[in-house]
């Protein structure tokens, strides 16, 4: 049985890293490549971040491309206190790989080329700020045709945002972005959104148990995790709480998706698009449920998953 071909394009902070060991411990999934985007943290942490968690999957030979270090407009947000400054809970590791294992190929060209290369066969998972997947569009339109499926990790569908009052972090980190992607990709859209992610928190005893595999995998997600275990705690049950009860892994909720499409058991099939000039609703994802926009194009938005399977990649992810 042929394997799915993935591209993964991220901003490699704790949960970048969980989802990038769930495609890469499973078997039916090849990954084509890897492309940086600015996030979680600055673009020099996300790349040398990928790298670390290729060396402790021994996948070191997966190509890495440095991509946008900003915005469109050239803004930057970063989650340093969730992530830890570096992305990885503030635990270095001082045998970690160097930059110099980048590929000198930009991260948009990348993208391009391997779509190119692999046309109707790769599918994109995006589990970050857009602004790659926009530079490769505005770059060569016919970029969204020769994609199989878009995963995105980003957006709301329920104007519950995490870093402003309505905006999810991904598409406030560059809504320009965002609304190029919703507005001009034809292949497949499939998201899963931060309502969606705070709906299937899993347990904190699941999380003990993971990361208390005794293996090298769990040993690495142990330490990166503590800072965010830590925040995250503090802040559940707070009148300040905006991360659910429990542990999310956002991004490998839109990975489990790419890789075994039953995971997913109900969506909403609406055309979607995001606001870029409300005073307090800019980043917004905007579900078009009337179908006022008119849209051939209607965007997969997740709203159930089966949690046994999500259950089963995370732990099969780090044994």
């Amino acid at each position: 049985m042929a394997k799915k071909q993935l591209l993964l394009d991220l901003d490699c902070g704790v949960d970048d890293a969980q989802a990038m060991m769930m495609a890469l411990a499973a078997p039916n999934v090849q990954i084509l490549g890897i492309t940086c985007t600015h996030g979680n943290t600055k673009i020099e942490n996300v790349c040398k971040n990928v790298l670390r968690v290729l060396k402790v999957c021994q996948r070191t030979k997966i190509p890495v491309f440095r991509g946008a270090g900003a915005s469109l407009l050239g803004d930057q947000l970063n989650a340093g206190h969730y992530h830890g400054e570096d992305g990885l809970g503030d635990a270095p590791d001082p045998n970690a790989p160097g930059l110099e294992h980048i590929q000198a190929e930009y991260a948009v060209n990348a993208l391009l080329r391997i779509a190119t290369e692999h046309a109707g066969q790769v599918s994109l998972v995006a589990i970050g700020p857009l602004t790659n997947i926009a530079l490769a569009f505005k770059m060569d339109p016919t970029f969204p045709s020769k994609l199989k499926h878009l995963y995105i990790m980003g957006g709301n569908m329920e104007s519950r945002g995490n870093v402003t009052m309505c905006s999810e972090f991904n598409f406030a980190a560059d809504p320009e972005a965002a609304y190029i992607v919703l507005n001009h990709f034809t292949c497949p859209i499939h998201i899963a959104t931060w309502e969606y992610c705070l709906r299937h928190a899993l347990p904190w005893e699941f999380f003990k148990e993971w990361v208390n595999q005794g293996t090298g995998k769990a040993c690495f997600m142990k330490k990166i995790t503590a800072k965010t275990e830590q925040f995250a705690k503090s802040k559940q049950g707070s009148r300040e709480m905006y991360l659910g009860s429990g542990f999310i892994s956002c991004d490998s909720l839109a990975m489990a998706a790419a890789i075994d499409e039953s995971v997913v058991t109900e969506y909403m099939r609406y055309g979607v698009s995001v606001e870029l000039r409300g005073s307090v609703t800019r980043g917004m994802m905007i579900v078009d449920t009337l179908d006022l926009l008119q849209k051939q194009d209607q965007a997969f938005i997740m709203t159930k998953c089966d949690i046994e399977k999500i259950k089963q990649l995370m732990m099969s992810a780090l044994k």
